[in-house]
């Protein structure tokens, strides 16, 4: 996501070591049903000079993901607004990171943000702050997709949990999301027919003529049973679950034996006010000896790197499409 127009960056200087508001999105209230902008309050903030070791960035690009609200009902309000960011470093005292440099991590919606260069070199932090390479020709707001944390959530959920074997059948709900659309193109390339749910017409077109999943469907208008007979003949042996709900206890009914299940988020509920009907799901799981296990991309924090490199290599190979 680009930064709102209505959130104006105010760059006071470049390379001098000088006082600078920053603005941030607040959270005043707690999400019922759609966030709303009556949600926020846009606050300014003053920021220290830098010191010696310091670094400051300015937001290039901010993250608009699921899993913020799921996050937030946690926080006591208000309080800033979490997220990550791909921000352009605009001044510096830490001769390791020199101006110029871009860097992407949890700065939260905000414009400006002064960090400790060493932070943006530790790799043990729960999300690592990034320091980018040249991604040219490629835009750096990929360190928010592909090449960032839900690339990353894609590739270690997948090939840790589901651990897919040539030939297996995939089935993704919420396949045209930015972490669906790379579960199933990794799915591809580890050669496995991969099977699609999203919510439109338009989305499924674009999952089967630019993705090359093996088939997609519009959960909206079909039959999932149905679907899936068509689509998955031999059935289901992975499925990677971005959404919860009635969907995914008929895919676990027409998944194989040992079939292996990664539950990555349940997008189906966020937005809902009351609590969600709940579904039996053990007899699929017993009678299928099925694993079925929950995930945070945070796990893999220590390989972190590994999955950027990946991501990329199959980018540069002609391997992985975005939008």
């Amino acid at each position: 996501m680009s930064l709102s127009p209505n959130l104006v960056l105010r760059r006071l200087y470049s390379n001098v070591s000088t006082k600078v508001c920053a603005q941030k999105y607040v959270l005043t209230k707690y999400f019922q049903g759609e966030p709303k902008k009556s949600d926020f309050k846009i606050v300014e903030e003053d920021l220290h000079e830098l010191k010696d070791g310091e670094i400051l960035t300015e937001a290039e690009y901010l993250s608009v993901d699921p899993y913020m609200r799921a996050y937030m009902i946690g926080y006591k309000l208000p309080t800033d607004m979490i997220g990550g960011q791909v921000a352009k470093v605009i001044d510096s005292k830490d001769k390791n990171i020199p101006i110029g440099t871009y860097v992407c991590g949890a700065f939260g919606w905000r414009t400006h943000t002064i960090i400790n260069g060493e932070s943006a070199l530790n790799k043990s932090l729960d999300l690592p702050i990034t320091v980018l390479p040249d991604l040219n020709p490629y835009p750096v707001s990929l360190a928010l997709g592909i090449l960032g944390m839900p690339g990353n959530t894609a590739y270690f959920g997948l090939k840790e949990i589901c651990q897919p074997k040539e030939g297996e059948t995939i089935v993704i709900t919420g396949a045209a999301g930015a972490v669906g659309s790379h579960v199933g193109q990794i799915g591809k390339i580890l050669g496995c027919r991969v099977i699609g749910f999203a919510g439109t017409d338009e989305k499924c077109e674009y999952l089967e003529k630019e993705l090359n999943f093996d088939r997609a469907f519009n959960y909206k208008k079909c039959n999932i049973r149905a679907a899936l007979k068509d689509g998955a003949p031999n059935r289901v042996d992975c499925y990677f679950d971005n959404v919860g709900g009635e969907i995914s206890s008929t895919i676990l009914s027409q998944m194989n034996q040992y079939g292996r299940i990664a539950v990555c988020g349940s997008i189906s509920s966020y937005n809902d006010t009351a609590p969600p009907k709940a579904l039996i799901v053990q007899p699929a799981l017993v009678f299928k000896e099925l694993k079925m296990e929950g995930f945070i991309v945070n796990r893999w924090t220590d390989r972190w790197q590994e999955g950027i490199d990946m991501n990329l290599k199959w980018l540069k190979e002609g391997k992985l499409n975005y939008r």
